[in-house]
């Protein structure tokens, strides 16, 4: 058995264990903190919403693409005459594409001059340019549309939770883990400013998908725990639930990092290789979600099921019980303990006793010495030990026998 397969065992079997439920508190700051730093994040910088949402000009040349294609067409968009296009983005697709995201443009007057400094770059007529306009309603539309998937999502996942689990605060819970992973998300993407897109809402709800996925099978696990539970005094709800922590910790880890792995080369890909495009939104969001997800699951889903459950009359009437038998247990191990130290004790008590009788005191041995030293009659003094042995010698020599006085000899 490998060294981790060991350390799954033990803690499967609960000869190993660490207290997550019982430490929570220390998970809700950490937890805070990350949330509060993601709030200041969307407050301060805000999310960078892509064409698709705020609306713009998206312009597609065919070219050969080389290292100097990107920068070399945003100076030819900057050339071209119409105002406000120092944000505007470039990026390649494969190796034989441009394509040039824009603010909202005049069709009559701003686009012919875009679409000539591209042609102009490439070395194409500008009727090969091809272009297509997005309204900012069309971005509102779909915002709105995102909204409301993601709530019917959040409704249909309390639904389905309160019915498998037949529990509503386990609903409660997931939802609190879900929101705090979405939270999370949202705050990396405004951090660090990549841009919102279409492919980022997909990563979005994939990733609410496996955080949930993840919670479910701690949540499963809980519950095999506390299915007998009121009618037992072994533990309490928490204890039972920190046990099943326990033991999906190593198959939580496993499954984290084997789904990472894959994402964290594409998010490579996409961000340091192509660039730009979807590829690195996606991966951005998956990569954050299922790294948030394992950590929610283990760390704030189940202490917050735990912490609901044990204010609940039947657990706190557990608890105390639970606490009865283990003061009982812990008085008899102290009365155990106290008739086994017994028998040393007196057998230690009845040596010193002997020493004591068979040895003079310092105070007996001057007062004797101070009795000669004064002239008077030399008293002897016998002691305790010499009078036993006085006596046991008299008894060891014949006595006289006392006969009557008619058998006395005359």
């Amino acid at each position: 058995m490998s060294k981790l397969g060991e350390i799954g065992h033990r803690l499967y079997t609960g000869e190993v264990s660490y207290d997550f439920i019982g430490h929570r508190r220390r998970w809700y700051i950490v937890s805070a903190i990350l949330i509060g730093v993601s709030i200041i994040a969307l407050a301060w910088r805000g999310l960078d919403f892509g064409i698709e949402f705020k609306g713009g000009a998206d312009f597609k040349v065919a070219t050969q693409v080389t290292p100097q294609t990107v920068d070399s067409m945003r100076d030819a968009i900057r050339n071209s005459g119409v105002p406000d296009l120092d944000e505007a983005t470039v990026n390649t697709i494969g190796n034989n594409q441009v394509r040039v995201q824009t603010r909202t443009l005049d069709p009559t007057e701003e686009v012919p001059k875009v679409r000539a400094a591209i042609a102009d770059e490439v070395g194409i007529n500008p009727d090969q340019v091809a272009y297509s306009l997005i309204g900012a309603s069309w971005g509102s539309q779909i915002t709105e549309r995102a909204l409301i998937a993601l709530g019917v999502f959040l409704v249909l996942v309390a639904l389905v939770i309160g019915i498998y689990f037949r529990d509503a605060k386990m609903s409660v819970a997931a939802l609190i883990a879900l929101v705090h992973d979405l939270i999370l998300t949202i705050g990396i993407y405004a951090l660090v400013g990549f841009t919102v897109t279409p492919a980022t809402l997909i990563g979005v709800l994939t990733i609410l998908g496996y955080s949930l996925y993840d919670t479910v099978v701690v949540f499963d696990k809980v519950r095999e725990n506390v299915r007998d539970i009121k009618s037992s005094t072994t533990r309490t709800y928490s204890e039972a639930a920190n046990l099943a922590v326990n033991q999906v910790l190593v198959r939580s880890i496993n499954t984290t990092v084997i789904g990472v792995l894959p994402v964290a080369a594409l998010l490579f890909t996409g961000a340091f290789i192509l660039g730009e495009g979807p590829l690195k939104d996606l991966a951005l969001a998956l990569f954050v979600g299922m790294v948030a997800g394992a950590y929610s699951s283990i760390f704030i889903a189940t202490p917050i099921l735990a912490q609901m459950k044990e204010r609940e009359p039947d657990m706190k009437k557990l608890a105390a019980r639970v606490r009865a038998r283990r003061a009982k247990e812990s008085q008899k191990e102290r009365v155990v303990e106290t008739t086994a130290s017994a028998p040393v004790a007196e057998a230690e008590l009845g040596s010193t006793s002997a020493t004591k009788e068979t040895e003079p005191s310092n105070a007996e041995l001057e007062e004797a010495g101070s009795t000669v030293g004064n002239g008077a009659k030399k008293v002897g003094v016998t002691f305790k030990s010499d009078v036993r042995s006085h006596r046991e010698g008299s008894a060891k020599r014949p006595q006289p026998q006392n006969k009557p006085r008619s058998q006395r000899k005359k």
